[in-house]
């Protein structure tokens, strides 16, 4: 039931520290070492100091949700060491993302701030970090970002039955809750000690919850071992067709603001917290009817010529002939030429951009000037239109992402579970060297 937070690190970073100007930083003198050696990589005190330095800028305003100095540097340890290991397994993929592609993402991340790449120059560097670290930082996210991807495509399928047998067993309950998750987890072929203790844990943790000595996310960012932890255990929006089973059977009866009571999973005990619902709606779309004839500019045919002809085959529709005559007859489209242009019901993208803009300009009836588009040059008639209720299809879109999401959750949680535990990880919290 989890996924690798949607927020990037190196994004937390920028946003804490923009957020957060005020937020002490980073000492420049302090003397760098090692705190991690990961296979053949080693971690630096530098960067782990970074890292948490952002976190605990970006919740500077509620510092009672972070835990104990030590118990932060930990998580934030296991992050960097998690990010380095998939790093590696993306490299041994061959998997990059070169210079254009990434000063793309990071002017988008700028103009997401309602900044520009030379206030995040300035901002990164008033706040201890170089906007050159900050960019490889971005740059490992995008990375990590792909292998997911990747993983997903190549281990992750689903059937139209699974879609049916999903919505069947939905059945009225339609609609999204917002989840936050507490896990204590536990080992593969955990040992009944182990399962023992682990319960004593989540025991313990839903007890302080539900006396009120401590909310659900300031105990996520304590106790939880989910890779969203550090995010208060917050899990976004979902659906039933993404949550286990018996997450769901927990969820039935809850209402927004309550705490389950511990429950076992694949990966160990876990809490869930409901944070809000919310209802299904019906979904309207407006559909088009139209029909086209278009002129296909070529090698031979210049977009000129082709503009030449087109203007004739309007004269002659605009002079009394029959639009489907026209097409059928003259036009290059060889989709709908023998239907006499006929488009049949679509939606306003399925044509594209040029058909879109040209479409909604019409009224029923009523036939375009001349445009163009790649292909050449079109003409067409706005016939009718309709609202239609895509609900059910857009509801089959929509069980099929989850079931996807839900299955790519399992699947990548229990990958980076194999990849940690076949990994050399040598943490050394305790000092430098």
């Amino acid at each position: 039931m989890s996924r690798i937070s949607a927020c990037l690190l190196a994004l937390s970073l920028w946003t804490g520290f923009a957020a957060h100007a005020s937020a002490q930083a980073l000492p420049s003198n302090s003397i760098d070492g090692i705190v991690a050696v990961v296979d053949e990589n080693v971690i630096l005190r530098s960067e782990l100091d970074q890292a948490t330095h952002a976190i605990r800028a970006r919740l500077a305003n509620q510092p009672d949700q972070l835990p104990p100095a030590n118990v932060l540097e930990k998580q934030v340890l296991e992050r960097l060491v998690m990010m380095r290991l998939q790093l590696q397994r993306a490299e041994d993929m061959g998997l990059k993302v070169g210079d254009v592609e990434l000063d793309q993402t990071l002017a988008r991340i700028a103009q997401q701030q309602g900044s520009s790449i030379e206030n995040m120059r300035a901002q990164l560097a008033r706040d201890g970090m170089s906007y050159e670290d900050f960019r490889e930082q971005v740059r490992d996210e995008i990375i990590v970002s792909r292998l997911q991807q990747n993983f997903v495509q190549s281990r992750v399928s689903v059937s139209e039955s699974e879609i049916d047998n999903a919505i069947a067993a939905q059945g009225e309950s339609h609609g999204q809750v917002h989840l936050a998750y507490l896990l204590v987890a536990l080992p593969d072929g955990a040992t009944p000690e182990q399962i023992k203790v682990a319960q004593g844990k989540i025991d313990g943790i839903h007890k302080l919850i539900a006396d009120g000595e401590m909310d659900f996310s300031a105990a996520a960012m304590r106790y939880s071992d989910h890779q969203t932890a550090l995010e208060g255990g917050d899990m976004g929006w979902r659906s039933v067709d993404e949550i286990p089973p018996a997450f769901s059977q927990a969820l039935a009866d809850m209402k927004p603001g309550d705490v389950s009571e511990p429950l076992r999973g694949v990966s160990g005990f876990s809490l869930l917290k409901l944070v809000e619902r919310r209802d299904q709606a019906v979904e309207m779309v407006t559909e088009y009817h139209a029909r086209s004839l278009m002129v296909r500019s070529s090698d031979v045919v210049t977009m000129e010529q082709a503009h030449e002809k087109i203007k004739a085959l309007e004269a002659r529709i605009r002079g009394g002939e029959d639009f489907a005559d026209v097409a059928r007859k003259d036009s290059d489209d060889q989709i709908t030429r023998a239907r006499g242009g006929d488009m049949g019901w679509f939606k306003l993208a399925d044509w594209g951009s040029a058909v879109a803009r040209t479409i909604v300009a019409l009224k029923d009836g009523q036939i375009s000037e001349p445009f163009a588009s790649e292909m050449g040059w079109h003409l067409i008639q706005r016939l009718e239109t309709r609202e239609q209720d895509v609900t059910e299809e857009t509801e089959r879109r929509r069980v099929r992402e989850q079931i996807v999401r839900r299955k790519a959750d399992e699947e990548y949680d229990r990958y980076l579970r194999e990849l940690r535990s076949e990994a050399y990880v040598d943490e050394r919290l305790g000092g430098t060297s």
